[in-house]
């Protein structure tokens, strides 16, 4: 690809002995002068090297692993009651619904509030974490990063670049400003990211990048995810009257509504989440990790520097019937969302923040199926 040499790994297997196995080597991120560079000032999170990743890596691990799923259970309690509150209101809006849902949940977590934006600061915040997705691999010079960006294309990416950081500082402005007059809650952003004698060495665009490339991750990948939920159980309403009756069975016909200690009580809700993150992939191509080392694997040899992408399309069919949705196919894994699934990473650059993901789509499925029926609108006569 370009001046680099890409290896797409497309079975669990390899996966697993390339990725997770040998994650010392493989976890670090090539050069991207673009959308590493130029789009995100050198300070997206996902994408930057890791002399500069580990420390910020450390904060979200703190924040969103261990006892943190415990902690911040009530919020994704509370915001996915208002969710049954949106679907019942302006179900036509469900997908609006699902960004507002999983946003809320993150934004309480990083900043110790609920959101205060505009819904046009909401599509504005939307706005540039999609670009920032779809610019990763956009431009020739990601593929030739040795000849430098030059004009006009380097304008083009810069004025980008400029675009996303004045939405982030709209953002940041205000949080900045509570914090600052003693008017913000205890938070993440207040009581680590500025505070004075935190071990987190950043200035304050370092600062501002790390708290909204947290937002940003929480609120759009579990948005994808929660849409292909959706897709799924209108189309395989028989998936739907399974969980209906483990929920019944669990909660009572008339009962309470579930909550996250049912998780464990609930495996097969967990296995819908599992099973529509494998038959959808909403991430289709991880971004690639670098190799710092040569690789001997199987007879093959990969020098430093090669570049091994997971091809989430390919590991997903490798199964029998892949096109089929067959929640059973995760039995016994159900609860560990990451086991033999990549949809969060591999190795040392999974995303730290997949159990709050997990607890927060367990938590807006089984009260959606719970609580209402859904089905698709040519089913639905009173809503043409």
């Amino acid at each position: 690809m370009g001046a680099r040499t890409w290896v797409f790994l497309n079975s669990n297997r390899v996966v697993k002995e390339i990725i997770a196995k040998q994650a010392a080597v493989t976890g670090e991120r090539p050069d991207l002068p673009v959308s590493a560079g130029l789009v995100s000032r050198n300070n997206r999170t996902v994408l930057k090297k890791t002399a500069q990743w580990i420390e910020g890596r450390q904060l979200m691990h703190h924040l969103l692993s261990g006892t943190a799923t415990r902690t911040y259970g009530h919020v994704q309690e509370e915001e996915s009651t208002r969710l049954l509150q949106s679907y019942l209101r302006t179900p036509e809006q469900w997908f609006r619904h699902h960004y507002d849902y999983a946003y809320s949940v993150i934004h309480r977590v990083v900043v110790g509030e609920k959101p205060k934006q505009t819904q046009h600061e909401l599509d504005e915040f939307r706005r540039v974490t999609v670009e920032f997705i779809l610019s990763i691999y956009a431009s020739i010079f990601d593929f030739f990063p040795s000849i430098g960006v030059f004009q006009p294309y380097r304008n083009f990416w810069k004025r980008r670049g400029d675009d996303h950081m004045s939405v982030f500082e709209k953002w940041w402005a205000p949080v900045k400003t509570d914090i600052e007059n003693a008017e913000a809650p205890p938070s993440f952003v207040r009581d680590v990211l500025l505070k004075s004698h935190t071990k987190f060495a950043t200035n304050n665009e370092e600062a501002m990048y790390l708290a909204t490339s947290i937002v940003a991750a929480g609120s759009d990948n579990v948005r994808r995810a929660h849409n292909v939920l959706m897709m799924a159980t209108l189309c395989h309403p028989q998936v739907v009257d399974k969980a209906r009756s483990d929920l019944d069975s669990v909660l009572g016909v008339a009962g309470r509504l579930p909550r996250i200690a049912d998780m464990n009580k609930l495996p097969y809700i967990s296995a819908i989440i599992k099973e529509a993150m494998r038959w959808r992939p909403v991430v289709p191509l991880i971004p690639s990790h670098h190799s710092t080392k040569p690789i001997h694997f199987e007879g093959y040899t990969f020098p430093a520097g090669t570049d091994f992408v997971i091809n989430s399309f390919a590991v997903a069919s490798e199964v029998g019937r892949p096109q089929e949705f067959l929640p059973e196919r995760w039995q016994g894994r159900e609860l560990n969302i990451t086991e033999d699934l990549w949809s969060f990473g591999g190795g040392r650059r999974v995303c730290v923040g997949y159990k709050i993901a997990h607890q927060e789509l367990f938590l807006a499925l089984a009260k959606m199926i719970y609580c209402f029926d859904a089905a698709p609108v040519s089913h639905c006569p009173s809503l043409h």
